[in-house]
């Protein structure tokens, strides 16, 4: 079979995992579970400490012992059993064990998705750069698909989301295992632990410029995931209120969130001309005031004659998310040393994806319960403490981030091809 149509529905079905209970799980937290901001927050938070350290590890494991499929596969079965187990408890601090356990086997697949992709595509002889891409998109689809199933079905206050990613996660183990085999490099030196955790990287703290940027990365990882965390229960709340009760964006809120992701889509394939047009810094200060956009549109959106601020919310979200992600890394590829790009760019994740996604949600879930009185959300000033943060990133960061603007020469020309 065609390797480029194995490694599409590879990504399809990773993405369509983690999309079928990301956005909506905040919702069955809150109105069912009953939990609070700051648990719900937690919760969300497991990823971020789960990004800490597993990717890595579980990265040894495919370098040194397992084959990377094989590895690949195992994740998502562990991961399963470990929704399955969550789809049943009630308690905070079980359900909590549960998520975070399903985070350390999640989260390293993510990266070994790529890995394996990366591998089989090389082997057959075709251009990653070229190839890779047509083939992610597809992820962006099941995540997509899988947000419109749990929507039209109805399951996004129920545990049945859980038993949707769970029932993926078991077809993509079982289906890793059937893919060509993507051995351990053996030969070689080893590289250390402190090596390969990519722990060598923090030499990059040394320099001004690299250190305000990850600090930065890190204020910035708070802002990516809040919209996970309480984008849709935020819209689901409105069903509270009898004029929004019954409107189209209350009962379909994940195809509304759903937007976004579309979004990144377009989005990412302007980012070649934004890059060659005004640079590295201009288009990270231009997500930042989309962050700021984001959530002030939210702020004063609704889902009746407010529905088109929710709307441009969910497309501003496209630019936010990707032009900083994809900015930041190649400033990172461009600025680190060749020995330590692999790990520089694993310190990027840490930053944004771990500790910043880790505090952020939980920063956030105080938010949140701090404007919750008896009961009730004031989501309107939640939102726009959200924007204002964002905002003041938005003034401070080109003030103490010094970078000259250079034409983007090989990164940009590999967007492009």
């Amino acid at each position: 079979m065609n390797i480029k149509f194995r490694l599409i529905v590879m990504n399809f079905l990773e993405f369509f995992v983690w999309g079928s209970w990301l956005i909506s799980l905040g919702g069955y937290m809150f109105n069912v579970l009953h939990f609070n901001g700051v648990q719900v927050g937690s919760i969300y938070g497991t990823m971020g400490v789960a990004s800490l350290f597993t990717p890595a590890l579980f990265g040894i494991v495919a370098d040194r012992w397992l084959n990377a499929e094989r590895v690949l596969g195992l994740c998502h079965i562990l991961g399963a059993a470990m929704l399955m187990w969550a789809s049943t408890l009630h308690d905070f601090s079980m359900f909590y064990l549960a998520m975070l356990f399903n985070s350390f086997f999640f989260m390293p697949t993510i990266a070994l998705n790529n890995t394996v992709s990366y591998i089989l595509l090389d082997r057959k002889g075709l251009n990653a750069v070229k190839n890779f891409p047509p083939i992610r998109v597809w992820g962006t689809v099941g995540f997509v698909c899988a947000l419109w199933v749990v929507d039209f079905c109805g399951w996004k206050e129920s545990p049945l989301q859980l038993y949707v990613s769970a029932g993926a996660g078991l077809v993509l183990g079982i289906y890793a295992f059937t893919l060509p085999a993507c051995f351990p490099l053996r030969a070689g030196p080893k590289p250390s632990i402190f090596s390969s955790l990519g722990l060598d990287a923090f030499v990059l703290f040394r320099r001004k410029k690299m250190l305000i940027f990850f600090i930065y990365c890190m204020l910035l990882g708070f802002a990516l995931q809040i919209s996970n965390a309480f984008g849709s229960t935020f819209i689901t709340d409105f069903s509270k209120v009898p004029q929004y009760a019954d409107s189209f964006g209350v009962k379909h809120s994940n195809l509304l969130i759903s937007i976004s992701q579309i979004s990144e889509t377009l989005f990412i394939l302007t980012i070649p001309f934004f890059l060659r047009k005004f640079g590295i810094k201009q288009v990270i200060i231009i997500s930042i005031f989309a962050w700021v956009f984001r959530f002030g549109l939210f702020g004063i959106g609704n889902p009746g004659k407010g529905l088109p601020l929710l709307i441009l919310s969910m497309i501003v979200y496209g630019m936010a998310f990707d032009f900083f992600n994809i900015s930041g890394s190649l400033f990172v590829e461009r600025e680190a040393d060749i020995k330590i790009r692999a790990s520089a760019q694993g310190l990027f994740m840490l930053m944004t994806n771990g500790i910043g996604a880790y505090f952020g949600t939980l920063i956030s879930g105080w938010v949140v319960d701090h404007f919750t009185v008896g009961g009730v959300k004031d989501w309107h000033t939640i939102w726009l403490v959200f924007a204002a943060y964002a905002l003041v990133l938005g003034i401070t960061f080109p003030l103490v981030f010094r970078y000259r603007h250079n034409q983007m020469d090989a990164p940009v020309r590999a967007l492009q091809h």
